[in-house]
């Protein structure tokens, strides 16, 4: 069984250490804030000027004067503080951020992504996506693994106009958990009840797979 976006964010979650400043992208990203590990803190971040993010609001709880860089409607923690867009990319570019956490919809297997525009469709613009994966050390991509025609989404090479260039070092998708080296896809994890064949089939770069696969476990 495939994981929803939900699903995808929670696995992402794992990845946090205590202490961590994140930050987290439009989409599927924000829902991390949702599934923070028990006995660790972390600190979200959002490049329109906010530190402290909390979960994603429940409908009803709005408040449409509380948003992230992608005009969300967010919560906000005890202490969480906001400040100006120069700060913020201050931070960002200072390399204060341990992770950020993209959304893609193209990856390639050597680490490029593509996340900001698609030819000939209206974008609201790349925001601070260039900034982000020019100054982070470690790169997480949120995705479905393919689009939803079916066509796999990673990729040898990205087909769209590229936000950053081999910056990608892990890839968390409905079906497996990836990571980039070497220029190739190492397969990781695998959705519950998602074989290795499905992964294979749904991947058009080159994949290395191990002997054993084994399946995400989500109750951690």
């Amino acid at each position: 069984m495939a994981l929803d976006k939900n699903g995808i964010a929670q696995r992402i979650a794992q990845e946090l250490q205590d202490g961590w400043y994140v930050n987290l992208g439009i989409g599927i990203p924000t829902l991390v804030a949702n599934y923070i590990p028990d006995g660790i803190e972390v600190e979200f971040q959002s490049e329109n000027g906010i530190l402290g993010m909390g979960p994603f609001p429940f409908e009803g709880d709005e408040d449409a004067d509380l948003i992230n860089a992608g005009k969300q409607t967010i919560t906000a923690t005890k202490g969480a503080v906001y400040f100006d867009s120069a700060t913020s990319f201050a931070m960002i570019r200072g390399q204060h951020v341990q992770l950020t956490v993209l959304g893609a919809m193209e990856v390639s297997q050597n680490g490029d992504i593509a996340n900001w525009k698609i030819p000939g469709k209206m974008v609201k613009g790349m925001g601070g996506a260039m900034d982000l994966v020019a100054s982070a050390e470690n790169i997480i991509v949120a995705m479905m693994h393919t689009n939803k025609a079916g066509i796999s989404k990673l990729l040898k090479t990205c087909t769209l106009p590229l936000t950053g260039v081999g910056c990608v070092k892990k890839v968390v998708t409905n079906l497996a958990v990836l990571e980039i080296k070497g220029n190739q896809f190492h397969l990781l994890e695998r959705a519950p009840g998602v074989t290795v064949e499905e992964i294979v089939a749904a991947t058009e770069g080159t994949i290395i797979v191990p002997d054993n696969v084994p399946e995400m476990n989500l109750e951690i």
